[in-house]
């Protein structure tokens, strides 16, 4: 098995080929008229101006981090952790790159061939960003694991853990960054232009329409990039740490590593099955692309695990976490689709916002038990098939076929962009009707996609926290201990303190982003005429500001709690807080997400007619609703997978200076 493992390097370099080749493919389609163009290239040149301000920014925090670890723990775990959090920048870049280009060429399909050539074109330019996480997290794990030659030497699975902290690390301040760069321009261009002038959503009049689209781009394909990429990452590491202690290491350790390459492989047949598919509906093409490709990992991961002699129970908890993440991803479509939920929600604008926030609400508390029953399910069935490795493979079963699962997930915001442009650019109600509906099941499919992040972040924090209790030597952790209890409580405090900390950013920035809406609809002479321009450069600047001045103290916060508390009340107390923290951040995260996408799908729902249509006061209720959701699901319910993962990384980092 383990020449698999050096093989797959290559595995990862063709995938990162086929990306380049779909890359190509986008460039070559038409981009539409001049000012299709233009409005591309000022939503491609916002979104990296704001990669490049913040990457300049997170260089510093990287430099001082790496000087920490190579003097406090090794040299290896600091370069570990330079070239993790250089992959996930990288791949954020590469996947913005590729939505920016696709985002015009969508509208321009939509305008000139229909809704097929659309959904290929918004699907491809997904699968840049899918294709690439997949690939430089195959090729990033693969070199260390070779180079730290972690398989004779099992102690060097702690260097290998720098990769996951420098991929997480970068995951949170892109996430939350993104998050409130893009929910800022969003609330506020919202607000201002839909509720209290009454124009059209993305109206070529409303400054803050540029700034939305490319708060799409920086928050739900970088910033999403970078939070799949540190789960894919670090639930390999995980299982690879606790193959570890494993009486066969060279096959438990390896495992992981083809388990995801074969993944790879599955999602580019996935990625290709959708040209088998061009008589089903949109959404069901998403759909089965992703089954297309678990059905072949599993395939393929059975055959080799059976092939080198390991237990077939092995597989069985792979397949538990394939499943899970399955199950988790339908609930999700359940809560937050066009289905009884959602219209229920919708209902309650009848009203007013009162009733509507509440409706969103309750149904956002409701949906967090099914989720978590699988999950727990989940746990249970790949721990009794095989142990503490079980729970670690389930993880890495769930994210194995990443490729897909982040091409459909990353479709949304291109289809997005899609729509802005098209009304922007004035194509005409044929064309916008294509994009609003390829739109409507992006935000399905994001929905879904924030779920399967939920639930996946829940499995790789548990397989962290297994590795951790296994690096620090501990069998159990007593919970009537006073420090156990208090890292309980500091653990479930230091989500909501993150949550509010997002939260109370987002407001801040969309404060600014309205009174700059309203001023430029005030002075503007002839603006609301359609006789002369907005200036979008203003609004673009101040959600950049905001969201790298806001991003800082979220992630500081994220780091330092883990060290604090392990240093000062011990390795047990720090395990308890990682298990409040991931239960606390779990449910937070659900809520968020869920109560977000139900909001936003209510408004959808409105504005396909029901209850009045457009401009109709259930629609301006729902409006509002979206934007109180906004935050919820795109800025701090994101923000929560990632703080349970960074603090469990961590905690497995700062392993040797734990142990007594």
């Amino acid at each position: 098995m383990l020449t698999l493992v050096f093989l797959s390097p290559i595995i990862g370099i063709v995938g990162l080929g086929v990306a380049f080749v779909l890359f190509s493919g986008i460039m070559k389609q038409s981009p539409g008229n001049e000012r299709m163009i233009e409005i591309s290239q000022m939503i491609h040149e916002g979104a990296m101006t704001f990669l490049k301000r913040e990457y300049t920014i997170l260089a510093g925090f990287v430099a001082i981090v790496f000087a920490m670890l190579s003097v406090v723990i090794s040299f290896n775990t600091g370069i570990a952790f330079i070239v993790g959090a250089t992959l996930s920048m990288l791949a954020g870049f590469i996947g913005m790159k590729g939505a920016t280009r696709a985002n015009v060429r969508t509208s321009a399909a939509a305008n000139q061939s229909g809704q097929q050539a659309a959904l290929q074109m918004a699907f491809s330019g997904g699968s840049i960003m899918g294709l690439t996480v997949a690939s430089m997290g195959l090729i990033g794990v693969c070199i260390f694991f070779i180079t730290f030659d972690v398989v004779a030497t099992a102690g060097n699975v702690a260097d290998l853990a720098g990769f996951a902290m420098g991929a997480s690390s970068i995951a949170l301040f892109a996430r939350v960054g993104g998050g409130i760069y893009t929910k800022s321009a969003d609330v506020g261009s919202d607000l201002v232009g839909k509720v209290e002038a009454g124009i059209p959503e993305d109206d070529p009049r409303n400054p803050g329409v540029i700034a939305d689209n490319v708060g799409d781009c920086v928050g739900d394909t970088a910033g999403l990039g970078a939070d799949i990429f540190e789960s894919y990452v670090g639930s390999v590491i995980a299982t690879i740490t606790i193959g570890a202690a494993m009486v066969d290491q060279e096959s438990y350790m390896s495992l992981p590593i083809v388990v995801i390459a074969i993944g790879l492989v599955a999602s580019i047949l996935g990625i290709s099955s959708m040209k088998l598919m061009k008589g089903f509906e949109p959404e069901s093409v998403l759909r089965y692309t992703a089954f297309v490709a678990a059905a072949f990992m599993l395939a393929g991961s059975y055959y080799y695990i059976t092939h080198f002699g390991m237990p077939w129970t092995v597989w069985g908890a792979l397949a538990t976490g394939c499943f899970a993440g399955i199950a988790i991803g339908l609930l999700t479509e359940y809560y937050t689709g066009m289905f009884g939920p959602v219209k229920k929600l919708a209902a309650t604008t009848a009203t007013g916002t009162a009733t509507l926030i509440i409706g969103g609400f309750s149904l956002a508390l409701e949906s967090v038990a099914p989720p978590v029953i699988v999950i727990a399910i989940a746990t249970y069935l790949a721990n009794d098939f095989a142990g503490l490795y079980g729970i670690g493979l389930a993880a890495v079963g769930m994210l194995a076929t990443v490729g897909i699962t982040m091409s459909v997930d990353a479709y949304g915001p291109i289809a997005d962009n899609a729509g802005g442009i098209a009304e922007m650019a004035e194509l005409g109600p044929e064309t916008r009707a294509i994009t609003d509906g390829l739109d409507a099941i992006g935000n399905t499919t994001a929905a879904i996609g924030k779920g399967f992040a939920i639930g996946s972040a829940a499995m790789t924090a548990l397989a962290l926290f297994s590795a951790y209790t296994q690096a620090v030597g501990l069998e159990s952790i007593n919970l009537v201990s006073a420090e156990v209890v208090i890292g309980l409580f500091i653990g479930g405090a230091v989500t909501f303190a993150i949550a509010a900390m997002t939260m109370t950013s987002v407001g801040k920035a969309a404060m600014q982003m309205v009174e700059e809406i309203r001023r430029q609809f005030r002075e503007i002479e002839g603006l609301m005429e359609g006789k002369a321009k907005p200036d979008p450069s203003t609004c673009v600047d101040i959600a950049t500001k905001a969201s790298l001045s806001e991003m800082i103290m979220p992630g500081v916060t994220a780091v330092l709690a883990p060290l604090v508390v392990g240093l000062l009340l011990g390795a047990e107390a720090l395990g308890g807080m990682l298990a409040g923290a991931t239960v606390c951040g779990v449910m937070l995260a659900l809520l968020m997400a869920n109560g977000g996408g139900a909001w936003d799908n209510a408004k959808k729902y409105i504005e396909s007619g029901a209850h009045g249509g457009k401009g109709s006061e259930a629609h301006k209720a729902a409006v509002v609703g979206d934007t109180v959701g906004d935050p919820f699901k795109d800025t701090s319910g994101p923000a929560m997978n990632i703080l349970i993962k960074l603090m469990s990384i961590i905690s497995l980092v700062i392993a040797p200076l734990l142990i007594v």
